[in-house]
């Protein structure tokens, strides 16, 4: 409900804390994103890995003789596929605490601006109490000018 007359302060600065709550939420939305990528990112990294595993288990169980050199390019497949993996491991790590940091920027832009909002809802029924009481003083002033005007 709007009190006639009510103007808060700080209303421009309460815009700019919901603004910046706003961004915040974008930032940690977007972090969120990029934290269920590399998540995907090492799932599909692990999957690869196993089946990786499972070539060089499978290739070497297939054949009783085997090309060292194709014993070399299958050790070396595998070593480069559980880097990626380990790659894709600490960047996850680096994109939960991205996400946790960014969580902890909304809580504190929230709370900023709810703390204006309360600022504001009690500056406003201030203002609420002040306006009645002003309107009794106008109606009391009526009443008594009634009053002795009836006595006269």
């Amino acid at each position: 409900m709007d009190v006639p007359g009510f103007q808060f302060k700080l209303e421009r600065v309460r815009a700019v804390r919901e603004r910046a709550e706003q961004l915040a939420q974008q930032d940690l939305a977007e972090a969120i994103s990029r934290r269920s990528d590399t998540e995907s990112d090492l799932q599909a990294a692990e999957a690869l890995l196993e089946q990786a595993h499972e070539l060089q288990r499978g290739g070497a169980a297939a054949t009783d003789s085997v090309d060292p050199s194709e014993l070399l390019a299958r050790q070396a497949y595998v070593e480069r596929i559980e880097a990626q993996r380990a790659n894709h491991a600490r960047e996850l790590e680096t994109r939960e605490s991205e996400v946790a940091t960014r969580d902890a920027q909304l809580t504190q832009a929230a709370s900023e601006r709810e703390m204006l909002e309360r600022l504001r809802e009690r500056r406003r029924s201030e203002h609420q109490q002040e306006v009645a009481r002003r309107e009794q003083g106008a109606l009391d002033e009526v009443a008594a000018t009634n009053f002795e005007r009836s006595r006269a």
